[in-house]
């Protein structure tokens, strides 16, 4: 299968206001299916959101292992067919017990063996610095005209925008006589 050609009709600072505009095209009757929102010039972003000592590594471990716990306790007690609800809830506290406890140590040992290089937790995430409006070339200059009538908020800039600023045309506009 072929990849269709696609070209971009819009660029936004926000994901926001990108959803805005295929909405927008949506509302149109436009065919979105032919529509994609591609986030653009991706960066890594870790937010320190704490420090981390042994009591909060054991605690983290605790949490992420006591989840595993019960749900494996929880199916081998749905496995004993005398009793499964009793027997089910009983091995499943068991489980989280068992679970927060081994997790617990890991996260002790774990954090212990890193010999105090990360004494910090934190969330990462990946964040564009834009998103482009993409759609299939065969019907990219309807967008272009349907994303024109959108009112464009501060920070959006539509293909024939980002065009003349650059100096060029975009692509479909006839020259200048």
């Amino acid at each position: 299968m072929t990849e269709q050609a696609r070209r971009a009709v819009a660029s936004y600072s926000t994901y926001q206001e990108a959803e805005r505009a295929v909405d927008h095209l949506a509302d149109q009757g436009f065919p979105v299916q032919k529509v994609a929102i591609i986030g653009q010039d991706m960066r890594l972003v870790e937010q320190v959101i704490g420090r981390m000592g042994y009591g909060e590594a054991a605690l983290h471990g605790a949490a992420t292992g006591a989840l595993p716990g019960v749900l494996v306790g929880w199916i081998f007690g749905l496995l004993n067919w005398l009793n499964p609800v009793v027997s089910g809830l009983l091995l499943a506290l068991y489980g989280l017990i068992f679970g927060a406890v081994v997790g617990a140590l890991l996260g002790v040992l774990l954090h212990a063996a890193q010999g105090g290089r990360r004494d910090f937790a934190s969330v990462r995430s990946m964040e564009p610095s834009r998103y482009d409006v993409v759609v299939d070339e065969d019907v990219a200059d309807e967008a272009v005209r349907l994303v024109a009538g959108l009112d464009s908020r501060a920070g959006a800039n539509t293909e024939r925008e980002s065009a003349s600023s650059r100096g060029r045309r975009p692509r479909g506009d006839p020259a200048p006589s």
